[in-house]
């Protein structure tokens, strides 16, 4: 079950680089036109992603070779509407819904944010991890108070994620590592969803 969403996952992640949706990085649309620095925040957090995956600080002797991502549905909430053209079996054919979208990407974020805060505050992390996860974290933070408002959502999972820390250094580090390979791939399909957004395809 779990190669198949690994699977899944990597067909809409391909879909959403050919599907008209690479168009470069995320410009300001109606979700985010309160904020001009969103498009760059964006951008900065998959480059953040992608930096943390290859951290020596974070990362050495831990083996860890699947991912962890929240429970929100963004990889499916956020796929385009299929096209007649379309050869892609995972495509969504319902109408896209920019708001149902955006709900899920806000809940990813609050997610590893929860998670991420609660493991810089936990007693077992070294200074220099916290050090290497903290610009992650503002980045989030900015992203949730200034481009995606909460709008006084609440989602369990962010309980979920902030008691996820054991009392285990090295099982903390190698949950760690499972959940940013995850957050990587859910990086890659937000700032391609908000690309597709920016794009008004699916106002057509």
């Amino acid at each position: 079950m779990t190669g198949f969403h690994f699977c899944f996952a990597s067909c809409v992640l391909l879909l959403t680089l050919s599907c008209r949706t690479s168009t470069g990085l995320p410009v300001r649309t109606r979700s985010t036109e309160k904020c001009g620095d969103c498009p760059l925040l964006f951008k900065n957090l998959l480059v953040k992603a992608t930096e943390l995956l290859s951290s020596e600080i974070l990362w050495y002797g831990i083996k860890a070779d699947r991912m962890m991502v929240s429970q929100a549905e963004t990889v499916l909430a956020c796929a385009p509407t299929l096209t007649q053209n379309s050869s892609c079996l995972t495509q969504r054919n319902s109408s896209f819904s920019e708001s149902e979208c955006l709900r899920n990407i806000r809940k990813d974020l609050a997610y590893y944010a929860a998670a991420l805060q609660s493991y810089i505050v936990s007693p077992l992390r070294t200074p220099e991890e916290e050090v290497a996860l903290s610009p992650t974290l503002e980045i989030i933070q900015s992203l949730q108070s200034c481009c995606l408002m909460l709008n006084g959502e609440n989602d369990s999972s962010e309980e979920v994620a902030a008691q996820m820390w054991g009392d285990d250094t090295y099982s903390n580090r190698q949950k760690m590592c499972k959940m940013m390979r995850g957050f990587h791939a859910r990086t890659i399909t937000i700032n391609r969803a908000m690309g597709y957004i920016a794009s008004g395809d699916h106002r057509k």
